[in-house]
């Protein structure tokens, strides 16, 4: 391996650059994982360049998700090739595809690659399609962005081959005269599907690449991978996001539960049972020498959940229906409760286990949480909260409030809140907005935050962190 291809400065500055930008991505990467790495670069042949994908990913990756991320900024400070095709790395295996097109006549060019894209998905080579996508990306993704500069573009390429279209042809050959319609024609599609997947995906990691060699790796590396899901702000969540925080909220919540739950952890637990204790007095004159109590019994768990479920917060109502969800099943009761400018009890929709987009559709048409003008009132909800569910609250309860407490200058009724709070054994409010724009504008979180602790709750991250913050008690 050339360290000059690679990195100015030489393989160690390149891999201390490297390490910082999987920290900066979200990869918890210890000081001691960053030397295993390095001791692990002495034990590999580093011309190959999956063996040295291989120890970085064994030396600093923990867990399966953050993969993805991994393998991304390893191809964009490790990359394959350098300029417009040279290998980096004696990792190659075969010849390079031959290029017969004439590069200033750009629709022959592009005929000549379809056709080799053609024959390359239905020999599913993936080092071919990479190769291809190299190819591709160096006679079709350049273009003139203003007078003297140039880029580089993914949907130049991809408009300009369109893989889809050959999707037809593909399936004739793949088929060779078997029946249409059927179970081999379904299975045939969906595996070229993925193959034409595989190049899309080859395509953008090319452009990636060139990019990041004409504006820098550090540049590039910023905004070419997603956040890890568990970065991602509830507020700006997609639905694919959501689907994925299911996964990360389940274990998020038995946590949660197990922290509410926890008994006291005192010397002396229960009350004082008397009958034994006079019993055991006996054998000094009738002195209790020795109190003895009764066993503490287990506490039954109870939550109740206050959810704002308005337009403003819509995606982090996804987030506070699914933690429901989660926690429905950590505890002995469950209630739940929705409100925009009034309140009312969604429990019903959780009772036969629907999925959490069925809830969702089902609070929308059915639930009674508009009052006036469906603009979020959190003073009227508590308001109404406490005269028909004060019972709901119990000194076995837990309480969690969501939401982001902008009130449209409306009156914040304080005081049915710590009427409500006061009750419980425990009582947190998480609001998906940051910190400092509490108090701001229309919001009522420095108030409310008076009367019980309001904990910033962006991601998983922040939810896993209150979590972990909770003592038992």
């Amino acid at each position: 391996m050339s360290v000059d291809a690679t990195a100015p400065g030489g393989l160690i500055d390149r891999h201390v650059a490297f390490v910082a930008a999987l920290r900066g991505a979200g990869l918890p990467v210890s000081l001691a994982e960053s030397l295993d790495a390095t001791q692990a670069m002495a034990a590999i042949d580093l011309r190959h360049r999956e063996q040295l994908r291989a120890a970085y990913a064994a030396a600093v990756v923990k867990r399966a998700p953050h993969r993805a991320t991994f393998d991304r900024l390893f191809d964009l400070w490790w990359p394959p090739a350098i300029g417009d095709g040279e290998p980096a790395y004696d990792d190659t295996t075969g010849d390079e595809a031959p290029d017969d097109a004439d590069p200033t006549d750009n629709e022959t060019l592009r005929q000549l690659l379809r056709e080799a894209l053609r024959d390359v998905l239905l020999s599913d080579d993936d080092e071919a399609i990479r190769r291809l996508a190299r190819q591709a990306v160096t006679g079709l993704g350049r273009a003139d962005t203003q007078p003297g500069r140039q880029s580089w573009f993914t949907y130049r390429v991809l408009r300009a081959m369109s893989p889809e279209t050959l999707l037809a042809s593909l399936l004739e050959s793949v088929l060779a005269g078997q029946e249409r319609g059927g179970l081999a024609e379904k299975v045939a599609r969906q595996m070229l599907a993925e193959r034409i997947r595989k190049f899309e995906e080859a395509v953008e990691a090319e452009v990636r690449r060139r990019l990041a060699e004409d504006r820098g790796v550090d540049n590039i590396s910023k905004t070419a991978v997603k956040p890890l899901i568990d970065q991602v702000d509830f507020l700006r969540a997609s639905r694919d996001e959501i689907a994925e925080l299911r996964r990360t909220v389940y274990p998020i919540a038995r946590r949660l539960a197990t922290r509410l739950t926890a008994k006291r952890r005192l010397g002396r637990s229960g009350r004082l049972d008397v009958r034994r204790t006079v019993r055991a007095s006996l054998s000094s004159g009738g002195v209790p020498l020795t109190t003895i109590h009764k066993p503490h019994k287990p506490h039954k768990p109870e939550l109740v959940v206050l959810c704002d479920v308005s337009g403003s917060v819509a995606a982090f109502a996804h987030f506070t229906v699914l933690l429901a969800f989660a926690l429905r099943e950590q505890f002995a009761r469950v209630r739940v409760f929705a409100f925009v400018d009034t309140c009312d009890e969604v429990t019903r929709f959780f009772e036969h286990g629907d999925d959490v987009v069925d809830a969702l559709a089902r609070m929308s048409r059915e639930a009674d949480v508009v009052w006036f003008d469906g603009h979020s009132d959190y003073g009227h909800s508590f308001d109404v909260f406490n005269q028909k569910w004060s019972d709901a609250i119990t000194p076995k309860t837990s309480l969690l409030i969501l939401g982001d407490a902008r009130n449209n200058y409306r009156a914040q009724s304080v005081a049915a809140l710590r009427s409500i709070a006061r009750h419980a054994r425990h009582a947190y409010w998480l609001n998906p907005e940051p910190r400092q724009y509490w108090g701001s504008g229309d919001s009522a979180a420095s108030a409310y935050g008076e009367v019980m602790p309001m904990i910033e709750c962006r991601n998983a991250a922040q939810l896993q962190e209150f979590v972990e913050g909770i003592l038992p008690v």
